[in-house]
């Protein structure tokens, strides 16, 4: 149905203008019951998105800002790849004491998320150690020197419990901050891993030590590279892990 399926969260239900981010979906502002809210459309499965949108109401529940899904008319939650979203007011992380509220945040969803079930069709990065293929990867495409660079740099993470990391937290436009609380946004990449790999941070503001900051920030780069792959900007983050 594509956007014709905005019809079910009621016949005054419109877009208003597109959004930037979502390499993936098409995001826009949208008015639904009269207020203001976002509205995303993809091509993910209805049990990748029923997944995310557990995800949201238990963090919600549990008192975490996100951007919660809004009911169509129906009931439903999502509907022919579209779900909409609650919007969240707020500004981007500026400042090393701003990071640091968002690291607060970020070790909170870790905490609240422990033993999470994997998304449907993902692979955690040391599942990759292994498989090939996990929704957007597939190491097959990649150069057989940079496959094994990434499993390098995965295989330092063996061993550590998971959780369910947001995916692209240092991203400053998946911030949302106000005074009195910190907004995460696009939960599109978010799926079960190392908690670490969400705390690479500027200023480093997670305080992580010098080695665990070495490991973490090595995985994230190849996990970027890997899920990008083959743009210019993957082949930026592929040229940050160092050789085997």
């Amino acid at each position: 149905m594509g956007w014709e399926a905005l019809e079910l969260w009621g016949k005054d239900a419109a877009r208003i203008e597109r959004l930037a981010g979502g390499v993936a979906n098409d995001v826009w502002s949208v008015h639904v019951h009269g207020q203001l809210a976002v509205g995303r459309l993809g091509t993910r499965s209805d049990a990748d998105l029923a997944w995310e949108v557990e995800l949201l109401r238990h963090l919600d529940r549990e008192g975490l800002s996100v951007p919660v899904p809004i009911p169509a008319d129906d009931g439903r939650l999502f509907a022919d790849g579209l779900m909409v979203m609650k919007y969240m007011h707020g500004g981007p992380p500026e400042t090393e004491g701003d990071w640091r509220r968002v690291a607060e945040t970020l070790r909170e969803l870790h905490r609240l998320t422990q033993g999470w079930p994997q998304r449907p069709g993902w692979r955690s990065s040391t599942d990759l150690l292994h498989a090939e293929t996990g929704t957007r990867i597939d190491l097959a495409a990649m150069p057989p020197d940079g496959v094994a660079r990434c499993r390098a740099a995965w295989a330092r993470l063996i061993g550590r419990e998971t959780s369910v990391v947001h995916g692209n937290p240092n991203n400053p436009a998946n911030i949302r901050m106000t005074t009195d609380r910190i907004a995460l946004i696009d939960w599109d990449e978010s799926h079960v891993d190392v908690p670490d790999l969400d705390l690479v941070l500027p200023h480093n503001a997670a305080d992580l030590e010098a080695g665990a900051y070495d490991i973490a920030a090595q995985a994230s780069a190849a996990w970027e590279a890997a899920v990008c792959w083959d743009d210019e900007y993957a082949k930026q983050r592929l040229a940050e892990v160092r050789a085997v």
